[in-house]
């Protein structure tokens, strides 16, 4: 006997949406809150193959990638839900619908490197640690990623491609000049390339920007690029190229940034130390945890909701995205 699944996606509003397919991340199965019409096969088995019994179920759940780490900074890959505590919205949740490790995520990545001309003193070295980078990180096949420079504005110089040579062709194309739009950049690589590539299957969602920081040209406000970022659950990892030794605002625009999705900010004094920004990068990509809830007192209201994750042992810390939007019904 033939039975018909149909699934009904309520509403999952995302600002400057559009025709497109939020992060982050991150996805259909891991869009910040799943609003879900299920219908089930009969359970009878004298029903004619053209009959469709549906029940109706609705589902609201909460996907997050976090990473835990001791007071060195090292990764600590062997806890268990009981480990830590979960809030959302200052409440715990119903109920945790999955627990789990994850070592081995597809990704979808965009690089997205400054071509300003205030990184022109190390714009050669950053193109080679990013290709290098790429080469080390994405696997044909199962991974893919998007090169995109900006400077008083953004261009997709590769789009999505699990092709290594085309990425490395893409960043070495970059030439600088200009002035620095780095908040339209994140907004758009969001937007325009991480919403649409909602995926069959759970996927980590990133961007890695490599930029001082310093934005002088942006339509969109951080707050804007922050949100954006938030309901396309990606996770923002930054790379300062300021070599002043200095915490300058643009370094603090850069962590603000990656705070607020559950990214990481680096800033490598030398120009060596860049490489291993992003090997810490690579092993973070690879070094998670996701948990499903389903929190109380949900309304599909389309507000804010606060994430809070916190580890239980003595000495750990939890890095998670801030929170997520809920949809609007």
């Amino acid at each position: 006997m033939k039975y018909t699944r149909q699934i009904a996606v309520l509403g999952l509003l995302l600002f400057g949406m559009g025709s497109l397919s939020l992060g982050q991340a991150q996805s259909s199965a891991y869009v910040p809150v799943n609003h879900s019409v299920l219908a089930e096969p009969a359970a009878t088995g004298d029903q004619p193959d053209d009959t469709i019994l549906t029940i109706k179920k609705r589902v609201d759940e909460v996907n997050v990638l976090f990473i835990a780490t001791d007071r060195r900074g090292k990764f600590v890959r062997n806890l268990n839900q009981a480990d830590f505590s979960i809030l959302d919205d200052h409440k715990p949740p119903q109920s945790i619908v999955n627990f789990r490790r994850e070592t081995d995520l597809p990704l979808e990545m965009g690089l997205l490197v400054d071509t300003s001309s205030s990184i022109n003193g190390r714009f050669q070295f950053e193109q080679e640690a990013a290709v290098l980078f790429m080469q080390h990180t994405l696997r044909p096949n199962f991974d893919k990623a998007f090169v995109m420079g900006f400077s008083s504005r953004s261009q997709i110089v590769q789009d999505f491609t699990d092709n290594l040579e085309l990425l490395s062709g893409g960043v070495r194309r970059l030439k600088s000049g200009g002035g620095t739009a780095l908040y339209d950049a994140i907004y758009r690589a969001c937007r325009d390339r991480l919403i649409k590539e909602k995926s069959e299957r759970p996927v980590r969602r990133a961007i890695i920007v490599i930029s001082d920081g310093e934005d002088n040209q942006s339509e969109v406000s951080k707050a804007q690029a922050i949100e954006m970022a938030q309901r396309a659950e990606v996770i923002v990892y930054a790379i300062s190229t300021d070599d002043s030794g200095l915490i300058l605002r643009g370094d603090k625009n850069l962590e603000q940034l990656a705070d607020a999705t559950g990214g990481r900010a680096f800033f490598p004094f030398k120009i060596k130390d860049i490489t291993r920004s992003f090997a810490s990068i690579e092993d973070e990509l690879r070094s998670q945890y996701v948990v499903s809830y389903r929190p109380s007192d949900f309304d599909a209201d389309g507000r804010y909701r606060s994430i809070q994750i916190t580890a239980l042992k003595k000495d750990l810390q939890v890095r998670a995205r801030r929170g997520y939007y809920a949809p609007r019904q």
